[in-house]
């Protein structure tokens, strides 16, 4: 059985130097074409994600649309508080269904 490895979580310095580096190739004509494969060579990163981190920063920067690095942190743990607060509502509701289930079965 094969396990998987957890993803590595680059260092900021380097997502950030990384990224500034391949926009500045893109701007650049005469290093326009290929800046996410030779600049993920030279710096060992994987050519498609320093492209995702180009894309992420230019939807935080506001030059694409999108959803912002912050707003996505922000729904995901709204959306695991929706999950905590669906499973404490669950608790007290199964429990009248039972309490109630036993109040029909007594002897009238």
């Amino acid at each position: 059985m094969s396990v998987m490895a957890a993803p590595r979580k680059s260092p900021d310095e380097l997502r950030e130097r990384a990224t500034r580096i391949a926009v500045e190739a893109r701007l650049d004509p005469v290093t326009r074409s290929g800046p996410f494969r030779r600049v993920g060579e030279h710096l060992g990163i994987h050519p498609e994600t320093l492209r995702n981190w180009v894309v992420q920063a230019e939807i935080d920067e506001g030059h694409r649309p999108g959803t912002t690095a912050n707003n996505a942190d922000r729904l995901a743990e709204l959306e695991k508080e929706v999950r905590e607060l669906r499973r404490a509502n669950a608790i007290p509701r199964s429990a009248s269904a039972f309490f109630a289930a036993g109040l029909d079965r007594l002897p009238r």
